[in-house]
């Protein structure tokens, strides 16, 4: 056979669940990169991780390297022989290295001259030959943040490694990582099959560990199973399970033989908020939570076990009893932290530091106070409520329930709220503030909870820049980019008008005195927008349209979007392409100038000499009467189809009329009319950055 299965197993000690996928793809690809490098291409790959293994299997591999040409360049002729035809020692020496004579070396041309060459034909090499250093450049390039090292060993590795497979075919091919030997035999389930388990050969790979060694080596297979054998358990208690991405993947790195089971739990723990329940199963038993129809916690959850049981309904009671004391303590943390209402809670944020030079939590909340006090007239909330939801904001974290589980912040100040009776709004924006908490989460849907959370970030944004904290590279310890992200989607989402300038002075005022004397307010706007334009790339806006916008500086986030959806449409006009074309020739005609589109001198129409240059100011004129309305209510789209009938009176003038004519005051006069028609467009944005055609 010419080609056979290649396998490559790293048998281990338990992987860390995080890591598990991503170890095994990576591992595959680095193998099949480095074999193609070796004229050793792959037609497939299929990557396998479980618990204690990752492993790659590369189809239909060569036996054998090609043989192929090999040309080596040598010195230049000229250099290479004497006046009279003889060898040079550089001649000589290239002679030598290719282990030929001297005259059975060729020349070629490389562009630069003739050069000296020898090519030979190089026999392939055998796969076998070249796979032991192979894995071990595989293996050794994987990215793992912590190492390790065992025994006496000092090569590391994510974790212990125990046996190590390697077959091509049917043959093991000898090679040693980490001080283990190759060979075929594999290694299953801890309990079920805790015999080695011979690979009659590499393709053999998955059928063997899952009929004889109660192994799904199949990360994916694991995968589908415990979504499809948990839904179904919740399914036949009457409920629905929630099966979140990122616990159903921790889970299926956790198990090799996933058997699903389940659990149930006192009904009087169903009194306690169901996020907390949640909270403790998912994150820290690694339990599937069931919900009724109305979304509601029921009294079952769904386990996943190792091991398939003869007395499953030990592991389930085993479970059950785990469970009990944890929804005990959240039963006793919410019990105890309603004996205080949250204003008292909201009292000992004097004593928890936000940041050294920004005060305390409590100084915070009155910052976010006056901001949201300042928002409130845009957003339509009441703006007592949003001084008062402002200051017991950050007050459930001091919370003994907040304090065990952090991701309860915000919620468990609306359950604390609505327990106390404060009003609905406060209740809810409470919780709401948080949102959106990562790119895609849901935003807030009350006018007091989008005051409370834009509030919220542009305090968060206006204090870290005003510190010189700004995010660098791919660092944002304070997750900046999160907070202006979460500003742009709220604003977008409820249209929003708000002047980021006046905000972030406003912002900056309320900071320590220290820290306000030094604030500046251009960076942290700059920020803002340029996160606005991230986003409306990422849903499919072309960069240059985003780059004709932001030319404009503008701080108001509702308005850039308005640009940008206007000038979207405005280049699919018939006349876009044109007009685009013109502005970049009327931009580079006043740069050249030093006129302005702001300049002082005066227009004169009187000057005008030329029939298409009368045209051109008569049609900037009525132009500039006609898009007053639209500028005015902000219907970018509107402008730009009125001016976009400029485009013949342009062509026109660029035809018929010369700018840069020898007579100065015409010149200057014929700049300063293209100058007011580039104002016009400028009032949108600068269409001169538009790329149309196959670059744009």
């Amino acid at each position: 056979m010419k080609s056979a299965d290649l396998l490559l197993e790293i048998g281990t000690e338990e992987l860390p669940p995080g890591l598990l996928p991503r170890l095994a793809e990576s591992l595959g690809r680095n193998l099949r990169d480095l074999l193609g490098q070796q004229h050793l291409p792959a037609t497939g790959m299929e990557t396998f991780a479980a618990p204690r293994r990752i492993a790659v299997l590369l189809r239909d591999v060569p036996r054998q390297q090609p043989d192929r040409e090999e040309t080596r360049l040598g010195p230049p002729v000229a250099a290479a022989r004497d006046a009279e035809g003889n060898p040079t020692p550089a001649g000589s020496g290239f002679a030598r290295s290719c282990g030929v004579s001297f005259e059975d070396l060729q020349q070629t041309e490389d562009g630069k001259g003739s050069r000296l060459s020898y090519t030979q034909q190089v026999p392939g090499k055998a796969a076998a030959d070249l796979l032991p250093e192979l894995i071990a450049r595989a293996a050794h390039a994987l990215e793992i943040p912590r190492k390790m090292r065992w025994g006496n060993r000092e090569d590391e590795f994510v974790r212990p490694v125990h046996w190590l497979v390697l077959l091509l075919g049917d043959e093991i091919i000898p090679a040693s990582l980490w001080g283990v030997q190759s060979g075929r035999e594999t290694r299953g389930h801890r309990f079920h099959a805790p015999q080695p388990l011979a690979l009659p050969e590499a393709g053999s790979y998955e059928d063997v560990l899952t009929k004889q060694g109660y192994v799904l080596p199949r990360f994916e297979t694991r995968r589908a199973k415990i979504r499809a054998d948990v839904a179904r358990a919740a399914t036949d208690r009457g409920g629905k399970a929630v099966l979140e991405d990122a616990l159903v993947d921790e889970v299926t790195a956790l198990v090799e033989w996933p058997v699903v089971l389940s659990g149930q739990f006192d009904e009087r723990f169903l009194a306690v908020p169901q996020e907390a329940l949640i909270t403790t199963m998912c994150a820290n038993q690694k339990y599937f939570p069931v919900l009724d129809e109305a979304g509601q916690l029921m009294q079952h959850f769904i386990l996943v076990s190792n091991l398939e049981s003869t007395q499953p309904e030990l592991i389930e009671s085993g479970n059950e009893r785990v469970i009990r004391p944890r929804f005990a303590d959240a039963e006793f943390f919410f019990a105890e932290d309603r004996k205080k209402p949250l204003s008292y809670w909201a009292q000992g944020l004097d004593a928890l530091t936000y940041q050294d030079q920004l005060g305390s939590v409590a100084n915070r909340c009155e910052r976010i106070a006056e901001i949201a006090v300042a928002l409130s007239a845009q957003t339509g909330a009441d703006a007592e409520q949003a001084r008062q939801a402002a200051r017991l904001s950050k007050a459930d974290l001091l919370t003994l329930m907040v304090q065990e589980f952090p991701k309860l912040q915000g919620t468990m100040g609306r359950y604390y709220a609505e327990q106390e009776g404060l009003p609905a709004t406060i209740a809810v924006a409470l919780e709401e503030h948080y949102l959106p908490r990562y790119a895609e989460d849901q935003l807030p849907a009350s006018a007091l909870g989008q005051t409370l959370a834009l509030a919220d970030r542009i305090e968060l944004l206006a204090g870290f820049f005003a510190l010189g904290k700004q995010p660098t590279g791919d660092k944002d310890p304070y997750g900046l980019r999160r907070a202006a992200l979460g500003l742009v989607r709220i604003l977008t989402d409820q249209s929003l008008r708000v002047n980021l300038v006046e905000l972030f002075r406003l912002a900056c005022a309320q900071l320590p005195e220290a820290v306000s004397q030094r604030a500046e307010i251009e960076p942290v706007v700059t920020f803002v927008m340029q996160r606005t334009a991230v986003w409306l790339q990422s849903q499919g806006m072309p960069a240059d349209v985003l780059h004709a916008v932001s030319a404009r500086e503008l701080s108001d986030i509702v308005d850039f979007v308005a640009r940008v959806r206007a000038i979207q449409e405005f280049k699919s006009l018939p006349a876009a392409a044109a007009l685009s074309s013109a502005n970049k020739r009327v931009a580079n005609i006043l740069a050249k100038s030093g006129v302005t589109t702001d300049t002082h001198q005066t227009f004169d129409p009187g000057l005008l000499r030329e029939a298409a240059e009368q045209a051109l100011y008569e049609a900037v004129e009525h132009a500039q009467t006609e898009i007053a309305p639209y500028l005015a209510s902000a219907d970018y789209a509107q402008v730009l189809a009125r001016l976009a009938r400029l485009e013949e009176p342009v062509s026109r003038f660029f035809d018929d009329v010369m700018v840069n004519c020898e007579d100065e005051t015409l010149r200057s006069n014929r700049q300063l009319l293209l100058a007011r028609l580039r104002q016009l467009f400028l009032d949108v944005a600068d269409i001169s950055l538009l790329q149309h055609g196959e670059s744009a």
